[in-house]
């Protein structure tokens, strides 16, 4: 009998370090250089300038300061990057790889309402709202997983590059579970891409945040606009059948995937139609302030003739399926995928989602503005580095 209680205080200790141990993997740093999403390798140059918008960015370098002041020494310079540092690359929307940065599961409540301020100061309200939300589905999903280790509330970290500046480059990265946020400051321009959101499962039926519900706008908008299409539009759009488990393709480290247009031409659509992709364009934009939403939104306007609309999958209306908008300058994919946890599947299912947001042609984190403010001002690797 002793050695049966042995060997199951041995099991229990072993599982426990393996939980653990999942959670706290890193991930191999990118290697390969940053180029972009393209369509056929090569960057299209001149989508991307340094300018004024006439939105300001001061309240968010306010609050990201604010927040930083809230940290301690030692919590601060674990949060603390360079600009032009890889772990910008470095975020992953599994639940179990090592996070860099200072966690909300280590934050005092006042610090968690000063990195909120940070959120509000940045995102749009429904952004703010989904962002939340998300958080508190990842509990739920613990809950139903009975996994606390590797599921949570407050499993997310906080990095912030460079240091928050008037008109030096700067920002910062939400990283964790089924929520991403990369969100580039120069000036008064903003990039927040790439970001992620989703969720599962993505309504909590009980528990502690039960009548949660996420992604359904995006859902139900996408299959709308699918809809809408006539049988002509329809076969033009889809560029697959069969939904897998998993069809999205700009995850984590997938930073220069090239991957050509495909799906109907915005220009082949009618009035009404186009009206209906650009909203759905907007859902997702819509997670920045409204004043830089405004301001991406004119850029998506700009290569409106050149978007395409693409999808995989059924359009009745509890179908599942995978979706993708793609232009010269915005990049999306909504995705229904199969369970994880607190079982797995091998279909698709409603009750798991992932969304992704790129800026093709070399401009996310940032980048393609990054370089240009480098190559205007000709800084010194110490003068780019940020604090040390």
């Amino acid at each position: 009998m002793r050695a049966v209680k042995l060997l199951a205080v041995v099991f229990v200790c072993a599982a426990l370090a393996h939980a653990q141990t999942g959670r706290d993997r890193r991930m191999p740093v990118p290697t390969e250089p940053f180029e972009g999403i393209t369509t056929d390798g090569k960057v299209v140059a001149g989508l991307f300038e340094i300018r004024a918008t006439g939105v300001t960015t001061e309240p968010v370098r306010k609050a990201a300061q604010a927040f930083l002041d809230g940290l301690t020494d030692e919590q601060r310079k674990k949060t603390l990057f360079p600009i032009d540092d890889p772990e910008w690359r470095m975020w992953d929307n599994r639940h179990f790889p090592q996070r860099q940065g200072v966690g909300f599961i280590e934050m005092s409540e006042a610090q968690r309402r000063l990195a909120f301020d940070l959120f509000r100061a940045s995102l749009g309200a429904k952004g703010l709202q989904k962002t939340r939300d998300v958080m508190r589905l990842n509990h739920t999903l613990a809950e139903l997983a009975s996994n606390f280790d590797e599921y949570g509330e407050w499993l997310y970290w906080i990095t912030v590059m460079g240091t928050p500046h008037a008109s030096e480059p700067w920002g910062w990265q939400l990283d964790g579970h089924h929520v991403i946020v990369n969100y580039f400051v120069l000036g008064d321009q903003v990039v927040m891409t790439p970001t992620f959101m989703g969720s599962e499962p993505v309504r909590a039926d009980s528990g502690k945040f039960k009548g949660t519900v996420v992604m359904q706008d995006e859902q139900d908008e996408g299959l709308a606009l699918m809809r809408s299409l006539d049988a002509a539009q329809q076969a033009k759009a889809r560029i697959g059948n069969e939904k897998g488990p998993t069809n999205n393709l700009t995850e984590a480290y997938r930073d220069n995937v090239v991957l050509e247009h495909a799906g109907i031409p915005a220009k082949q659509l009618n009035a009404a139609q186009r009206q209906s992709l650009r909203q759905l364009i907007a859902e997702y934009v819509g997670n920045m302030d409204d004043g830089h939403a405004r301001v991406r939104m004119s850029e998506v306007d700009e290569h409106m003739d050149e978007t395409r609309f693409a999808w995989i999958g059924g359009a009745d209306p509890d179908a599942v399926f995978y979706y993708r908008i793609h232009s010269p300058v915005t990049l999306i994919e909504f995705d229904h995928q199969a369970r994880i946890a607190p079982h797995r599947t091998t279909t698709p299912t409603r009750e798991h989602i992932h969304t992704v947001v790129r800026t093709p042609n070399g401009n996310d984190y940032g980048k393609d503005l990054l370089r240009q403010h480098h190559e205007k001002h000709r800084h010194g690797a110490a003068e780019r580095s940020g604090p040390p």
